[in-house]
């Protein structure tokens, strides 16, 4: 096989506090993506991935057959009641062809009833005030602080409100006093029960004069189900399962949930599947382990059927529900972000140690995955505990923080500086650099690595993985595979075509199995 691409290496200097940070692939940022230097060095490294996965072409276009296979494609969803549009004429769409996230809005006006569009109005910098010392308020709900209520829904005579309790969603239905009569504290909810040891739960539009209330529940074994739950008999109806093709067996699967001591003490969930009678549990099985930890989102085990490909195969997949994330309340979210990131990273690397520790794989059997803000998850992580890996795919990944913080010229520069620090502020700039990917890359052993970038993504710029890229090139000491994949038609979210990503996620799966030798 040719030689990897070599980036050449223009000194470019920034300095901070008196301290000066060295960056010879600053040239690589071009926000035109128009530089023929730059986009020539692109299609190299695309060409080089290509070469260096052309032996797993027939595996990799037999995994996305076997996904999509999987797909019903004329399935409908569960139907709901909803009204016309007022002169059912119009129909208005957004279409955004290059992944840059500018929208191109089309009207069509039609004669025929064949289409809907519900008309509203945005209130974007509109609020609701109320006096603080009002007296037309209850209090209704107590606050605990180890429960997130994150939505509810209000109904003629009750209010369903979902929470979050121990990383996990929670369900519970009051009812309300006759219409007249004041509303005071709800006492005795009654709590809808779930089966899976870990699993996820979201409304669904419901009729407000009703006695119905509509959930979606799945869990990384049970595929996406539709619920009408009957609040008067506290009974649950499935109405729909989406149906997932090529001989999927739910009862042929198992969830389990564990939890991982971080250094800090600190006890962080890990939601698990695998197939059992594909596994061992000896610690002789290939674990892919999957990382966020940002902007409080919560990552549910929830079903995504692409993942069988890898649980088919006898792999166990682990979701790491760490600090910066939302699953275990604010506290959660704001120990893993500004001054307290580091948490997001040890916390990942305490499931990895706890998934070895506890038999479901070794060293040399486990894979990371993360895109994003996952991305820099996975880039920390291994510069901090590159032994503990086997290989990574780190999908767009935000990687070179100093930089992009320092730079209000990038669309979600000074919006990001609540969640990651303004580093003008020494404190941050220190702070941030002591974990930054690109800041960091040493001359030591990495893992296999596959990195991938979209041209056009905005959020973020295709240049921060392509420098990180170049200089782990230049300065790691190993022979293993490292891959740079970019995405020249698309931007952050991949391609946008309804079976485009499967060929995306089939391409990092034929990765990860010829990085164990699996490919057989």
């Amino acid at each position: 096989m040719a030689a990897p691409p070599v980036a050449k290496k223009v000194r470019h200097e920034m300095e901070m506090f008196g301290d000066v940070r060295t960056d010879d692939y600053y040239w690589l940022r071009d926000d035109s993506r128009s530089d023929p230097e730059i986009l020539s060095y692109l299609k190299e490294e695309n060409d080089y991935t290509s070469q260096a996965m052309s032996g797993h072409k027939q595996l990799e276009d037999h995994i996305y057959i076997e996904m999509r296979g999987r797909i019903k494609e004329d399935d409908i969803s569960t139907p709901i009641r909803r009204g016309a549009s007022p002169n059912n004429k119009l129909i208005a769409y957004a279409e955004d062809t290059k992944g840059n996230e500018i929208y191109s809005i089309y009207v069509i006006d039609a004669d025929k009833e064949n289409y809907h569009m519900d008309l509203g109005k945005l209130h974007v910098n509109d609020s609701l005030r109320n006096k603080i010392d009002s007296l037309d308020y209850a209090v209704v709900i107590v606050p605990f602080i180890n429960v997130k209520i994150q939505d509810f829904q209000l109904y003629s005579e009750y209010v369903a409100v979902y929470e979050r309790e121990d990383g996990l969603p929670k369900l519970t239905i009051y009812s309300l006093p006759p219409i007249g009569e004041a509303i005071g504290l709800l006492q005795k909810g009654q709590v809808v029960d779930f089966l899976d040891p870990a699993y996820s739960v979201d409304p669904m539009e419901s009729e407000f004069f009703s006695s119905i209330l509509r959930y979606s529940y799945s869990s990384m074994k049970t595929p996406p189900s539709v619920y009408d739950h009957d609040m008067k008999l506290g009974i649950s109806v499935l109405k729909k399962r989406q149906e997932v093709l090529g001989g999927f067996e739910e009862s042929d699967y198992m969830t389990e949930r564990k939890w991982a001591i971080a250094s800090d003490g600190t006890k962080v969930p890990v939601s698990i599947l695998y197939k059992m009678n594909n596994v061992k549990l000896d610690g002789s099985d290939p674990l892919l382990l999957y990382g966020y930890g940002s902007y409080e989102a919560c990552v549910d085990p929830s079903f995504i059927a692409s993942r069988l490909s890898f649980v088919d195969r006898g792999f166990v997949y682990a979701i790491a529900h760490i600090r910066g994330g939302g699953e275990m309340g604010r506290r959660w979210y704001e120990d893993g972000k500004l001054l307290k990131k580091k948490n997001t990273f040890t916390d990942f690397i305490a499931c990895a140690e706890y998934l070895i520790q506890n038999k479901y794989c070794t060293k040399e059997k486990l894979c990371i995955n993360g895109r994003s803000a996952g991305g820099l998850l996975i880039g920390a992580v291994l510069n901090m505990r590159p032994d503990l890996f086997k290989a990574a795919v780190a999908g767009v990944p935000f990687v070179d923080v100093v930089t992009t913080m320092l730079d209000p010229t990038i669309p979600l520069t000074t919006s990001e500086w609540e969640e990651w620090g303004d580093p003008r502020i020494e404190e941050y700039y220190y702070y941030m650099k002591s974990y930054s990917p690109v800041d960091n890359v040493k001359a030591q052993n990495y893992p296999n690595i596959l990195v991938t970038a979209g041209l056009n993504d905005p959020r973020v710029l295709y240049s921060e993985p392509a420098k990180y890229v170049a200089k782990l090139r230049a300065t790691k000491t190993d022979d293993n595979l490292l891959l740079f994949k970019c995405e020249l038609g698309a931007g952050h979210f991949s391609k946008s075509g309804r079976f485009e990503k499967l060929q995306e996620e089939a391409f990092a799966c034929a990765f990860i199995l010829k990085a164990l030798d699996l490919s057989s």
